[in-house]
């Protein structure tokens, strides 16, 4: 399938993806995935530089006519943004984890906006919370993650991994404050 194919998909609550031209469905998130995706978004937006954009899903980010994903969050130039989609990598695109989305949002979709240039993918696990962010790293780079060995990336880095009240204090892409049991409590 391409691009094309994906503006016949009917308006029905799902999510339609294109990875390498096979279609992704997705069904409609819960309430504590939609409750992390605000909050995130809420800590985002003041320190996003004017000329970029915060949104939230669905928003289409074109990597190719036959790959078109849709992050929970994506952060893109302004002027990268059409009518339709943003073309071209994010700087920062943000899953949160659901049960029935995990291995996609983990390793294909991150995978797949690594090959495609995106500097930064942050994931959001709403169910301990946690919150892990990779960076971009350069061709060959050596990927030290806490209690492992060495092992070559697959394109990120890991920067950052915080879970419950810890905070997590991102330079980048933007300077950035946020504890992962905000992002999920009931009550503020």
């Amino acid at each position: 399938m391409t691009r094309a194919d994906l503006e016949s998909m009917p308006h029905d609550g799902h999510r339609y993806e294109l990875l390498d031209g096979i279609l992704i469905v997705s069904p409609s998130p819960r309430p504590l995935h939609q409750r992390a995706i605000l909050r995130l978004i809420v800590a985002l937006e003041p320190a996003c530089p004017v000329t970029h954009e915060v949104l939230p899903a669905p928003v289409d980010v074109v990597l190719a006519e036959d790959t078109v994903l849709i992050p929970d969050i994506v952060v893109g130039r302004r002027d990268a943004f059409t009518e339709q989609a943003l073309v071209g990598p994010p700087l920062l695109a943000v899953e949160v984890l659901s049960p029935r989305t995990r291995h996609f949002d983990l390793h294909l979709k991150r995978a797949k906006f690594a090959e495609a240039g995106c500097p930064h993918y942050w994931v959001v696990d709403p169910d301990e919370p946690r919150m892990r962010c990779w960076t971009l790293a350069p061709p060959g780079a050596i990927d030290l993650d806490p209690g492992s060995t060495a092992r070559e990336t697959d394109g990120y880095i890991e920067v950052a991994s915080v879970a419950g009240d810890q905070w997590l204090e991102a330079d980048a892409p933007f300077p950035v404050r946020v504890r992962p049991s905000d992002l999920v409590s009931r009550y503020r």
